[in-house]
């Protein structure tokens, strides 16, 4: 596998275990919540920053006209 091209299988199963060592099986579900929340939120907030981003382009293109 070329460096850069992702995580495999291997790696996943690995992530997994050391959480579960760290963090104990009756957290694990919790954390994985949290994480995607987390996620969630950040996509959102990209997303929200794109449209704004695109309406300033579109803003200062109209003002150069």
């Amino acid at each position: 596998m070329p460096f850069g091209s992702g995580i495999g299988f291997m790696e996943v199963v690995v992530i997994l275990l050391a959480a579960l060592i760290v963090f104990g099986p009756n957290k694990l579900p919790e954390l994985g919540r949290s994480i995607g929340r987390g996620i969630r939120e950040l996509k959102q907030a990209l997303n929200d920053a794109g449209k704004a981003f695109s309406l300033d382009e579109e803003e200062d293109a109209e003002k150069k006209q």
